[in-house]
């Protein structure tokens, strides 16, 4: 290769990265006031009376999110009125504190603006015993103070832990769920 030629994939490689951090950070949105309003799909608590499990994925934030998403379940045991969430965050992990967390939350929250969609759903008989099931893998996550963007430990590899613990989730997460496959 000679020297020019180097020179010019160099240059076409430094804008690429450039290009790629720039649109990240000027997308309009701040992460602080980006929407973490609820989306809308999951069932009012109040008013569903049975038990419910939703696994969700959302476009990872900023630039990441052209080829990743997150990814986190939400469940709801019968006569509940609310909904416990189970996820993990990296940002979490400062300051040594765990980076898994369940927690009573929206279950359909908007990740940082991006709009969750629903990747699969459990809802009336049965789906209590699959509540338990997650919970109990969920505890034994092996993970809950790493995080690694890639290729993982990081949110998809907890979702896809969880997925192999309790197999009659019939999980199959999308390929966009990048370190999912750390778990295996």
């Amino acid at each position: 290769m000679r020297f020019s030629e180097f020179r010019s994939k160099q240059w076409l490689f430094g804008s690429l990265a450039a290009l790629l951090a720039i649109s990240g950070c000027s997308s309009g949105n701040d992460w602080r006031t980006a929407s973490r309003d609820s989306a809308g799909i999951a069932p009012d608590p109040v008013q569903t009376p049975e038990a419910v499990l939703h696994v969700y994925g959302a476009d990872a934030w900023g630039w990441r999110g052209w080829f990743a998403i997150h990814t986190w379940i939400a469940v709801k045991r019968a006569g509940a009125s609310s909904y416990t969430v189970y996820d993990v965050v990296g940002w979490r992990g400062y300051h040594g504190r765990q980076v898994m967390r369940i927690y009573q939350d929206v279950p359909d929250r908007h990740w940082y603006g991006a709009k969750p969609r629903l990747l699969k759903a459990h809802q009336g008989e049965g789906v209590d015993r699959l509540i338990a099931a997650v919970d109990r893998a969920a505890r034994d996550y092996p993970w809950k103070s790493t995080y690694k963007a890639f290729p993982g430990p990081n949110s998809n590899t907890f979702i896809a832990w969880i997925a192999q613990q309790v197999p009659e989730l019939g999980l199959d997460l999308p390929f966009s769920a990048i370190g999912s496959g750390y778990a295996n």
